[in-house]
C-alpha cells in the first residue's frame, strides 16, 4: 500500500552521530498515531531512540517510556530533548541489544523500532536478521518499524534518482574513509519476511514515496566535509571535498528547478504478537 509523498530526509543513525541528519520532520510518525488508533500507548519502548523520535514521543500519553540508544553522545542529545518533562517513571539507557541483558524480563505496551535496523551496522553488524526475534519478548501489544527502502547501490536511470545514489555513495565512501560503517538499510518486504520468522503477524504496511530536499542535500554532504577533515591523506580529502562542493551545487540547482528530488520510499509497517 502506497502513501503521499513525504517530505523526507536521511534517517538519522539511531544512536549514533547526529550531524549524519537532522530528526525526521514527523509525517510518518503521524502514519503510526493513525496505525494505533484508539488503542492506549501504555509502556512506550523507543527501541532506537533520537531526537526525532523523541520529540514525537513526548507529545504522547503514555504511562512510562524507556528509550534505548548505542551511543552516549545521543543519549546526551536526548536527555536536552527531555529536559524537566522527565518523569520519574521514564527512563534513557545507553545498551546494545546484542547485550541479552537488556531490559531482561520487561514489556512494554507499544515497541517502536524507527530506522533501527538500518541503524544496526554501527552498533551490532551481521545481527539484523535477530533484531525482531530480541525484541519479541518485550512487545506486549503492538510492534512499529519505520524503515527506508534501500537505494544504494542501485543505479536508476532518472536525473533525481540519479542524484540521490551518487550523494549516498559519496557519503558512504566518506564515512568508510573515516573509519566508520554505514548504515545499511532493509527493503519492507524482507522486514515483513522477519517478523513472521519471530512470532509476529503484521497488521498494516504502507510505503511513501520521498522527496528529499535542500536540509537533506546539505545534511549528507556537510557530514561528508566533516568525515573528510579526519583525513590524513589531504591530498586526497581536498579532491573529495571540491568533488562534494560540486555535488553539492548540482543537486541544489536540481531541487530548486523540480521541487526536490523525488526518489525511494519510506515505510511503516504495524505489528503485533502472534497467538
Amino acid at each position: 500500500m502506497s502513501g503521499q509523498p513525504i517530505e523526507g530526509q536521511e534517517p538519522g543513525l539511531a544512536g549514533g552521530d547526529a550531524s549524519a541528519s537532522p530528526p525526521l520532520t514527523g509525517s510518518l510518525y503521524d502514519i503510526v498515531a493513525g496505525m494505533q488508533g484508539d488503542l492506549p500507548w501504555g509502556s512506550f519502548l523507543d527501541a532506537g531512540t533520537g531526537r526525532g523520535s523523541m520529540s514525537w514521543l513526548l507529545g504522547l500519553q503514555t504511562t512510562r517510556w524507556t528509550a534505548i540508544t548505542g551511543a552516549r553522545n545521543m543519549a546526551a542529545q536526548v536527555e536536552r530533548e527531555v529536559g524537566e518533562r522527565l518523569r520519574e517513571q521514564d527512563r534513557i539507557v545507553v545498551g546494545n541489544w546484542m547485550d541479552a541483558d537488556l531490559l531482561a524480563g520487561e514489556t512494554y505496551d507499544t515497541v517502536l523500532a524507527d530506522y533501527l535496523v538500518g541503524a544496526m551496522d554501527g552498533f551490532a553488524p551481521y545481527w539484523q536478521d535477530r533484531i525482531f526475534g530480541r525484541l519479541r519478548p518485550l512487545v506486549g501489544k503492538r510492534l512499529y518499524v519505520i524503515g527506508l527502502e534501500p537505494y544504494v547501490p542501485y543505479f536508476p536511470t532518472d536525473p533525481a534518482g540519479r542524484l540521490v545514489c551518487e550523494i549516498g555513495r559519496l557519503r558512504d565512501a566518506c564515512l568508510l574513509l573515516a573509519g566508520e560503517r554505514p548504515y545499511r538499510e532493509y527493503p519492507m518486504d524482507w522486514v515483513l519476511r522477519h517478523l513472521r520468522l519471530a512470532g509476529f503477524r503484521p497488521l498494516d504496511a504502507q510505503r511513501y514515496a520521498i522527496r528529499y530536499g535542500e536540509r537533506f542535500i546539505n545534511s549528507q554532504m556537510d557530514m561528508c566535509d566533516q568525515r573528510l577533515s579526519r583525513l590524513r591523506d589531504r591530498p586526497l580529502a581536498l579532491a573529495m571535498s571540491e568533488h562534494v562542493a560540486q555535488l553539492r551545487d548540482r543537486a541544489l540547482a536540481f531541487a530548486a528547478a523540480e521541487g526536490g528530488l523525488r526518489h525511494g520510499h519510506d515505510y511503516v509497517i504495524a505489528a503485533e504478537p502472534a497467538a
